[in-house]
């Protein structure tokens, strides 16, 4: 029988994006059977895909080969509990499938004698003659040594090592990895999940098992009826997968307007110089109230001086959804921002309180699976490191692209990470241009993109001065651009 995986699983067996194959899947490279695709296919696509090093679990496929014993060795293990549970299910699968096995294989004999018998009393009928040569020759297929299809064996291993969720009712899948628990896995894999306090005492993130088993990683204080109980209720903050596969019922946020505001007070845990004119300012949630947020939003942050009072201003976080207690942010010198100006006077330190309002804004990532176009100006990189991020969670994108301008001289502040985007991830490629003058450079970074992508229907995501933005987004429209693929954020 042939193997059947999801297009989740497939991209990591593979190590490919999801996005490559499910554009394999819309130009019928790639054929679904009930949302499931083929291994033996897969390997028709990849067929060198045991060569690869990289990727999952190193994307090996000879399960005896010296560096995928290492990786796995190296791999956060989940908890010996949670491990000897999957395994004893896995066991349970083995177990029942070899029964079923026995009884077709006794069932195929006994016709077999059946079949015999009859041609003992009836040498000479085709009929029988033909059926017996049939089952004989059927079993004998079935017995025979066939080689091994390795992705069923990583997809086996797979099982043990992380669990697969799937959430009803938007059909998402996400990887529960070591010992991570639900919620963790699911905001790592870019999802907006519905939370609060992330330490089970709201009961925000409580959720349906509808198949599979959890299990408890820490105590929790919310109560939950035994109704609740009953029907299968858990919380996502406090449990992790202890089966192979899972399957959650739960509403998930579908934009802005449903996270809510929030005001909490943080902690300043570094400010780190990155440029003469730009620092990083990193704030720490405390782990009982963390920010939740969609990558590309803002806050308002909020500090008192004894000597200046209330100071504010809106900056947009420049950090992943995915790690909600430690939040990152770009600030540039201001004359005209009061609290910027703090920060680089050195009048607010590490162990300071700042307060953050919010969020606020709708530059955020829109669903879909088209190639993802980024364009940045200066400091306004900050909204477009964090819509990266979360694209790369989700990872559904075939591809990502990020031309990035620089007014002043230092304005490519944070170059290196993209280096490090570029060299770890092939669907992933930047481009840096310069120019003192924002519009200019805008159709310089236009010109560049028309070389290469308005032959991909794309969604493109701007962010800097409205220069910048009005004069790509013109640029872009009059290249036949649809303007429900332009999002924009004008800073």
């Amino acid at each position: 029988m042939t193997h059947q995986v999801s297009v989740w699983r497939a991209a990591q067996l593979l190590g490919v994006a999801r996005g490559v194959l499910q554009k394999q899947v819309r130009d019928g490279t790639l054929l679904l059977n009930d949302g499931q695709v083929s291994t033996d296919r897969l390997l028709s696509l990849y067929p060198d895909a045991h060569l690869e090093e990289s990727g999952l679990l190193e994307r090996v496929t000879q399960i005896r080969d010296e560096a995928f014993g290492k990786r796995v060795r190296e791999r956060l293990l989940p908890s010996q509990e949670v491990l000897a549970q999957r395994l004893f299910n896995q066991s349970q699968e083995l177990a029942d499938l070899r029964r079923h096995l026995q009884h077709y294989h006794a069932l195929v004999i006994a016709l077999q004698a059946d079949i015999r018998a009859q041609l003992v009393h009836n040498p000479t009928s085709d009929a029988w003659l033909e059926l017996e040569k049939m089952i004989t020759q059927g079993l004998a297929k079935v017995l025979a040594t066939e080689p091994v299809n390795m992705l069923e064996v990583m997809d086996d291993m797979l099982k043990v090592m992380t669990a697969q969720v799937t959430v009803r009712p938007s059909g998402h899948e996400f990887a529960v990895e070591g010992h991570v628990n639900l919620l963790q896995a699911g905001l790592h894999a870019g999802l907006k999940l519905i939370y609060g306090c992330g330490n089970g005492t709201c009961g925000m993130c409580k959720v349906r098992v509808i198949s599979g088993e959890v299990s408890q990683t820490q105590h929790f204080d919310y109560p939950l009826s035994e109704t609740e109980k009953a029907q299968g209720y858990t919380l996502m903050c406090c449990h992790t997968a202890a089966s192979s596969t899972l399957t959650l019922e739960m509403l998930e946020a579908t934009g802005p307007q449903d996270i809510p505001q929030q005001l909490i007070a943080t902690q300043v845990r570094a400010i780190s110089s990155l440029a003469a004119n730009t620092l990083l300012l990193h704030l720490q949630t405390p782990r009982t109230h963390r920010l939740r947020f969609l990558a590309g939003q803002s806050v308002r942050l909020g500090w008192t001086s004894a000597q200046q009072g209330d100071l504010d201003a809106t900056y947009a976080i420049a950090s992943c959804p995915c790690d909600d207690r430690n939040l990152l942010f770009f600030v540039t010198r201001d004359a005209t921002d009061a609290l910027a100006e703090s920060l680089f006077a050195g009048h607010i330190k590490p162990g300071a309180t700042l307060t953050v309002l919010g969020p606020s804004g709708e530059f955020v990532l829109a669903d879909g699976h088209r190639p993802l176009v980024f364009a940045a100006c200066d400091a306004s990189f900050g909204p477009i490191k964090s819509l990266i991020e979360h694209a790369l969670s989700l990872d559904a994108a075939p591809s990502l692209s990020l031309f990035w301008l620089a007014t002043q001289s230092d304005g490519h502040f944070f170059s290196n990470q993209c280096r490090a985007w570029s060299e770890a991830l092939d669907q992933f490629e930047y481009e840096l241009v310069t120019h003192t003058d924002a519009a200019l450079g805008a159709w310089q970074i236009a010109l560049a993109m028309r070389a290469d992508l308005f032959d991909i229907d794309c969604d493109f995501y701007l962010a800097g001065p409205q220069a910048f933005v009005n004069t790509l987004h013109d640029e872009l429209r009059s290249s036949g651009v649809a303007e429900s693929q332009i999002y924009t954020l004008a800073m």
